[in-house]
C-alpha cells in the first residue's frame, strides 16, 4: 500500500490518530518501507527557552513508527508500542522538523522501527527506536493468541 497524496494522507492520519491533529502533524508520504511527516515549531509545543519539548518530539516519533508498523500488519491485526528509546542531539528553536521512520525488524509478533527527526537544515535532532507488538486479529469466538477476553 502506498499513500502519496499529502493532503489525503494528513486527513487519514488525523482521522485514525486524532492526537496527530492536536500535534499539528502533516504527512508527506507513507508506504510499507517508510513514513515521513513534518511539523512546525510552535511556542505551545516548547519547554523552557523556546526549545521544542522532547515529549513532543517523542510523540511525533511514536506516531510515525506506529503508522509504519500499521502499514505492515497482516489483515485484521493491530499494533501498539511496547518499548521506545529516544536520543536527543540538538535543540529546535524555530522552523520545522521532519520525521522519517524505517523498519528495522519485521517479525510475526513484533516490529522494530527507527525514526530520525531532522531540522530544516537536515541535521539530526533525535533518533527513536521503538518496538511495536503485533496483535493478531480476534477469532470469531473472541479469542486470540492471548486467550479469550474476560467478561
Amino acid at each position: 500500500m502506498t499513500i502519496t497524496e499529502a493532503n489525503d494522507l494528513t486527513t487519514l492520519l488525523h482521522d485514525q490518530m486524532p492526537y496527530s491533529k492536536t500535534l499539528s502533524i502533516s504527512a508527506i508520504t507513507a508506504d510499507t518501507d517508510r513514513v515521513i511527516t513534518t511539523a512546525d515549531w510552535r511556542p505551545e509545543y516548547c519547554g523552557i527557552g523556546g526549545v521544542l519539548h522532547g515529549g513532543y518530539l517523542m510523540s511525533l516519533a511514536d506516531g510515525n513508527g506506529a503508522t509504519l508498523a500499521f502499514l505492515n500488519l497482516p489483515p485484521g491485526a493491530s499494533t501498539t508500542t511496547v518499548e521506545s528509546k529516544t536520543n536527543f542531539f540538538r535543540p529546535v528553536t524555530s522552523g520545522s522538523v521532519t520525521a522519517t521512520s524505517t523498519m528495522i525488524h519485521k517479525g510475526r509478533s513484533t516490529m522494530a522501527v527507527q525514526t530520525d527527526i531532522t531540522n530544516d537544515q537536515g541535521a539530526l535532532v533525535s533518533r527513536t527506536l521503538q518496538t511495536q507488538i503485533v496483535r493478531p486479529a480476534p477469532q470469531p469466538n473472541g479469542s486470540s493468541r492471548y486467550g479469550t477476553p474476560q467478561e
